[in-house]
């Protein structure tokens, strides 16, 4: 039995994953137990819990392997200061020292906090390292169900690659072509992200979900004065505009002349038309660069295949269009797309790569991306007599047709069934549930639930089998990654004093049957539900289906804005108690609002800092 830990840390979003033999076994983001979201420290809770999961001792761990080289990430600061030479110098006297301290010795930092988990793990040598962008792409191909494929990663940056295209075959991986730093499609997007007010690294989202609200006036503007995009997809950015290569914002003062306006304070200044123009245009922009590259992977590579990892692979609009565009014949995106899935490419990559172990299934090994903690019913029946939560208890299949019913009647569902997922998707085991039938519910949920934007958008979970009746698609897309229409009979045509309106006034408008899931531009990010990975779930939307002749349900992740989603059962009753959730699920205990102390009510609006 060879044990593999996987660990990824020190920028954003640590993680560890364990795998056995081949097998993934656990894997879970630190921000779930420290709850403090995309936390970048070491990831010490996620050990433990990969560890406790897999039975086995740090002493007993065969290798462990960190994401990425620090040392080619320092080379990479220390050229960049040097080329941007004499500016910069506060950026870098900021991040030396840290370097200096911590980063360039990071086996002695990684092997003294290692040792705290097991005081008999004693072998340094057992610590290796992968490539940033390795991890991503192994991350990609390794789980996925393709014997051959060609791998695509785009991310921000790892050592110098932004941008790499691998292919993969059998248990073999090779990278073929790299665009280095400062060129680079995630920093370009985190660029306007800062722009537009949202916080980097976490925004993103924002302004993808903000993008159908607006058009895309300064797509030629950026293509034309901000890079030099060729047929084939690669480019370059002038950096001229920017000041992430060096300095502590990502766009400077040119880059702000050159729209018109200043970077937005979110404090002050509200969203306004320009900005959604100017996320319309990003999007676009970066559709058009994930189009060119892919096509041209296709031609290039004749394979039939395509798997995606990286930051930029959590865009799901540029995904759909892949597919739509029929480029590929199958495309399969890790679900931990971005740095965290890094802990598990880097486990996969050392068993295939170095150790040089076939691959057996080519099947997907995510198992729906359950691999996180779960409770048995004893455990949390004690945990919620601490609570002093009231609370019933009911078979799985009370629980599916009374939480179905309830839904039907309009009520919100806190749900936590199973394994916690692993990435930034809530895909039915921490999730909160809704009828998407409901044309208020949106505005409802981001308002009085998650306490965030009225214009973010929410998912559809659907089953398998009735996609295609409901949506414009008709594949997989069981990890959320896949943006496709409503079906054009579900849709609602707009009137022609609906089509005046701009962007957040379009948000009331009713745009299908299934209006709470419905974008304004009438698209949806989908997940399809499927029985073998995830019974419980399909048990509930096919009751609710009986019930309503609606296969969907509103699927977003169980937390509020700033916090991390839910992880232990004290995590999901403090975020029942201090939002207007109705019910909470946990396994076979369901609890209504109405009957719990209403002293146990938490000012939860405010205890998480806004991303």
């Amino acid at each position: 039995m060879t044990s593999i830990l996987g660990i990824s840390a020190f920028y954003h979003d640590s993680a560890a994953a364990l795998i056995v033999d081949g097998e993934i076994i656990s894997a879970a983001q630190e921000e779930r137990f420290s709850r403090k979201k995309h936390d970048p420290s070491y990831p010490s809770n996620a050990v433990n819990f990969v560890l406790s999961e897999a039975k086995i001792k740090l002493g007993d761990v065969d290798h462990i392997v960190f994401f990425e080289k620090p040392f080619l990430k320092f080379e990479r600061l220390l050229e960049t200061y040097m080329a941007f030479a004499p500016k910069g110098f506060k950026s870098f006297s900021l991040s030396m020292p840290i370097w200096l301290r911590e980063k360039l010795f990071q086996k002695k930092f990684l092997f003294d906090k290692l040792k705290q988990h097991d005081e008999k793990f004693n072998d340094i040598n057992k610590i290796k390292f992968s490539e940033h962008h390795y991890s991503h792409a192994a991350s990609a191909f390794f789980p996925s169900p393709f014997k051959d494929a060609v791998v695509l990663t785009l991310d921000g940056v790892g050592e110098w690659a932004t941008t790499t295209v691998a292919v993969g075959s059998e248990n073999k991986l090779e990278i073929l072509k790299e665009i280095h730093f400062p060129h680079s499609l995630g920093l370009l997007y985190s660029a306007f992200t800062y722009y537009t007010g949202f916080k980097v690294n976490s925004g993103e989202y924002k302004v993808m979900g903000l993008a159908p609200y607006g058009k895309p006036k300064y797509k030629e503007l950026i293509i034309e004065k901000l890079m030099d995009l060729k047929e084939d997809g690669t480019f370059k950015l002038d950096m001229k505009y920017f000041n992430y290569a060096t300095g502590l914002t990502m766009t400077n003062n040119k880059f702000s002349n050159l729209f018109g306006q200043p970077v937005r304070n979110p404090k002050k200044n509200p969203l306004t038309d320009f900005h959604m123009d100017i996320a319309a245009s990003i999007q676009a922009v970066t559709e058009e660069v994930v189009l060119r590259l892919t096509k041209n992977i296709a031609n290039e590579y004749k394979i039939k295949n395509l798997c995606l990892a990286g930051g930029v692979a959590l865009n799901c609009v540029a995904n759909g269009k892949i597919v739509k565009e029929k480029i590929f014949n199958d495309i399969w995106i890790q679900p931990a797309a971005g740095d965290a899935g890094g802990s598990l490419g880097a486990a996969l990559a050392y068993w295939y790569r170095e150790l040089k172990k076939p691959r057996k299934k080519f099947e997907d090994q995510m198992k729906g991306s359950y691999l996180g903690p779960k409770f048995d019913n004893n455990v949390i029946e004690q945990k919620l007599k601490d609570l002093k939560a009231n609370f019933v208890k009911k078979t799985p299949e009370e629980i599916s047709l009374n939480v179905a019913k309830e839904l039907s009647n309009s009520k919100t569902v806190g749900w936590f069934q199973g394994k916690m997922e692993f990435g930034p998707r809530a895909l039915g085991g921490r999730s909160i549930l809704a009828d998407p039938r409901s044309s208020k519910m949106q505005k409802e949920l981001n308002l009085k639930i998650k306490f965030r934007e009225s214009f973010r958008p929410f998912a559809p979970s659907v089953l398998r089998e009735d996609l295609k009746n409901w949506f414009e698609l008709d594949s997989d897309s069981p990890y959320m990654l896949l943006v496709s229409e409503v079906k054009k009979d579900k849709q609602i045509s707009m009137s022609e004093k609906d089509e005046k309106l701009f962007g957040i006034d379009k948000l009331n408008v009713k745009r299908s049957q299934i209006p709470a899931i419905t974008h304004v531009d009438y698209s949806a990010r989908i997940q399809t539900v499927h029985k073998e990975t995830n019974p419980k779930y399909y048990n509930l939307i096919n009751e609710f289906k009986k019930i309503t002749d609606c296969p969907v349900l509103v699927n977003t992740s169980f937390n509020v804005r700033g916090e991390p989603i839910v992880c232990s059962i004290e995590d999901a009753f403090n975020c029942f108690m201090g939002t207007n959730l109705d019910i909470l699920v946990l396994e076979d205990f369901i609890l209504f609002k109405e009957d719990q102390d209403k002293s146990l009510m938490k000012d939860y609006k405010n205890k998480f800092e806004l991303d």
